[in-house]
């Protein structure tokens, strides 16, 4: 099982459409997926139609009172689940500061699951907090969108800097452009730019586009409602490209 994180400290970046498209890209295939939404917003719970509801909040699913299983909901996809949001998730930092060892808990939650699920994707809020370390200590890769601006790229710069002094190193990292607007000249000059100064920049970029807005009203995935825009050719390359640095099962 390889568990997938879409992860930025900055909010608005396209987290949730990365880890709902992806995660899409991996079931079409054939693949058994399962999304979890740990964003308390829900933005992925309401895109796959399912109430944003977890028996018992995020406390009892830190404190093991339920199966994780038990918790996960079937969408209208062949082969992809999700366990949804839950509001209560806006407290899970300070659950987790009451467990032990909180940075191993999503990990310990989740390898029941090894044997069900080929992929895990695990939808992050933003932030830097204890649940960014549970999640970094579970996740086998860290999918990372950036918006090609100076803020979206400071925020990439805090997260490698965070990296390199906690010594992460049980997970990789791949980032890509995000809502990339080739009209702008800043977002070309940063997108010619930046991939040299950091390992694991993919070259596929997903652009600004009204299709993926549009994901809020159809409420699927881009290639669900327009299978032939740029918008779903670059999610499926993003997967692919994304696949190619899967570490070996």
């Amino acid at each position: 099982m390889q568990i997938l994180a879409s992860y930025n400290i900055k909010g608005g970046v396209g987290k949730t459409a990365t880890s709902v498209n992806l995660a899409f890209q991996g079931a079409h295939e054939g693949a058994r997926t399962l999304i979890w939404d740990l964003d308390p917003q829900g933005a992925a719970t309401f895109y796959f139609r399912v109430r944003p509801k977890i028996k018992g909040g995020s406390r009892a699913l830190l404190k093991g009172r339920h199966d994780l299983a038990d918790l996960i909901k079937a969408t209208d996809h062949d082969n992809l689940d999700l366990l949804p949001s839950d509001f209560s998730y806006r407290t899970m930092d300070l659950l987790l500061d009451d467990t032990k060892k909180p940075n191993e808990r999503l990990k310990l939650l989740l390898s029941p699951l090894a044997g069900e699920y080929d992929y895990v994707f695990l939808d992050c809020p933003p932030g830097l907090t204890l649940l960014s370390e549970s999640i970094f200590e579970a996740a086998n890769v860290l999918v990372v969108p950036v918006i090609p601006t100076s803020l979206s790229l400071r925020t990439l710069k805090q997260l490698v800097e965070f990296r390199r002094k906690k010594q992460l190193r049980n997970f990789k990292m791949l980032v890509f452009f995000s809502m990339a607007d080739r009209r702008k000249q800043l977002h070309r000059d940063l997108m010619q730019m930046m991939p040299s100064k950091y390992p694991n920049f993919l070259k596929t970029n997903i652009p600004y586009s009204t299709e993926i807005e549009r994901m809020g009203i159809e409420r699927a995935p881009v290639s669900c409602f327009a299978e032939n825009s740029k918008s779903a050719q670059a999610y499926q390359e993003l997967w692919q490209e994304v696949k190619a640095h899967l570490p070996a099962w």
